[in-house]
């Protein structure tokens, strides 16, 4: 590895806040002291981005199959040439702009797979785009876990600043959790939640787990999950040394994690966690793609297309997640 963390940037939806994000990344100083970044996308959508956002980046182009830990220069760009900003309208969804996000972030993959990289970023996708150009798209999970070659279990962990929000079901029907929710799958998360922190520098991460019911159930009067599946897991969990607890009531176990009960909260579904981080941090939150043997970071926020091309939008969130994955990087070399 070299002694920054090489970070491969896969340019998101073309359509949204994702080029001029990528072009305002790569000339953070905060991010260059940190890591080495490695652009992966088309040097045309790249310099519209970077015209949008009002900033002039330095960067150095390297052929596709070129070793990027020996290249000289300090921001490097793999460019893949496949699409004309004329073919693109701002704010659209569009199968080409899915195309574009998809080859981008499998390249970024295929170098993190190969150990050409130490580490993978991208700027949002659009998940419109991305099912116009894979019909059976479904998340950047089952994605990366296709292209990566995983076999274990991967899951996706938001966070924000030190607070961790990990979840059990994740894309699916509101309406099918339930069903979902048997104590193998809790268990398993509950261990890829800790693995996955402390491979992030905590010594003994202490973890939450929400109930599913209203009040956690208030006694089986809401519901049994708590008392017949949830609560077995966490006792399981306690005698292999997990620091968990619960279950609690989902309403209030935020408000005690945010004021330092807990490093992270284990939830039942996406949005029982979600709604929580991104109130607390919308700007700041950091969507991280744990179980894989690289770190794959991406802002927690999407494309945006009501702000695209105004040179407005936030970097937050962008900066966290790049600076989250080259610490993770660094931490997996020592």
């Amino acid at each position: 590895m070299t002694a920054k963390p090489l970070v491969a940037l896969a340019m998101g939806d073309p359509a949204g806040i994702s080029p001029e994000l990528t072009a305002k990344l790569v000339v953070q100083d905060d991010i260059r002291a940190r890591s080495r970044i490695v652009v992966i996308g088309d040097r045309r959508i790249f310099d519209e981005g970077a015209r949008i956002a009002g900033v002039k980046p330095e960067l150095t182009m390297v052929e596709q199959g070129a070793d990027l830990r020996v290249a000289v220069g300090e921001t490097l760009f793999v460019d893949l040439g496949h699409l004309d900003p004329g073919d693109i309208r701002q704010g659209i969804a569009s199968l080409a702009g899915g195309r574009f996000a998809l080859a981008n972030y499998k390249r970024a993959l295929e170098l993190g797979r190969d150990s050409r990289v130490d580490a993978v970023c991208f700027t949002p996708f659009n998940k419109q785009a991305m099912r116009l150009a894979r019909a059976e798209y479904d998340d950047e999970i089952a994605f990366s876990a296709e292209v990566v070659g995983l076999k274990t279990p991967a899951s996706e962990f938001n966070v924000l600043d030190r607070l961790w929000n990990a979840r059990v079901t994740s894309h699916i029907p509101l309406k099918d959790v339930a069903a979902r929710l048997s104590g193998e799958r809790i268990h398993r998360a509950l261990k890829l939640t800790d693995s996955c922190m402390r491979n992030a520098g905590f010594a003994r991460p202490r973890i939450a787990v929400a109930g599913l019911n209203p009040h956690a159930g208030d006694g089986g009067n809401f519901g049994r999950e708590e008392i017949d599946v949830i609560a077995p897991v966490v006792a399981a969990g306690q005698r292999e040394g997990i620091a968990a607890e619960g279950p609690f009531p989902a309403d209030t176990v935020f408000l005690r994690a945010k004021g330092g009960a807990f490093d992270a909260v284990l939830t039942m579904y996406h949005d029982q966690g979600q709604i929580a981080m991104k109130l607390m941090g919308f700007d700041r939150g950091v969507t991280l793609l744990g179980g894989f043997p690289f770190p794959i970071c991406t802002p927690a926020h999407g494309t945006a297309y009501d702000i695209a091309g105004q040179g407005i939008a936030s970097i937050g969130a962008s900066r966290a997640a790049v600076l989250l994955a080259a610490e993770m990087a660094a931490r997996r070399a020592a």
